[in-house]
């Protein structure tokens, strides 16, 4: 049987970047800021919670969604480097991810 890759993990949060409340999805897991976008490497998988590494996650580009539309955030670890992708929630309709800033990471190809 072939293990679930993600868990539901659907809270707020208090942004450890930019100190805001954050506020949960409440249709999914929300693992970053909606405001500055940044967040922690918590997960190994989407929503377990299980990284070791906890170091923050810069955004540090974005990409448009071709197959499913919207845009896909890039995040870099501050602490190890890694990369993650997340699926940005700008079409949210608690605390949308910031549009503007999504847009402007898209030119972003430093990574």
């Amino acid at each position: 049987m072939e293990q679930k890759k993600f868990t539901k993990f659907d809270e707020g949060f208090i942004c450890a970047h930019c100190g805001k409340e954050v506020l949960p999805l409440e249709y999914t897991s929300r693992n970053h800021c909606p405001f500055c976008l940044w967040s922690l490497h918590l997960d190994v998988n989407p929503g377990d919670r299980a990284s070791e590494c906890k170091g923050p996650l810069e955004p540090v580009g974005a990409e448009p969604n071709t197959k499913k539309g919207g845009y896909t955030i890039i995040h870099k670890c501050q602490k190890c480097g890694e990369i993650r992708r997340n699926k940005a929630a700008h079409e949210a309709k608690v605390q949308p991810d910031n549009l503007p800033l999504i847009i402007k990471l898209t030119s972003r190809h430093d990574y």
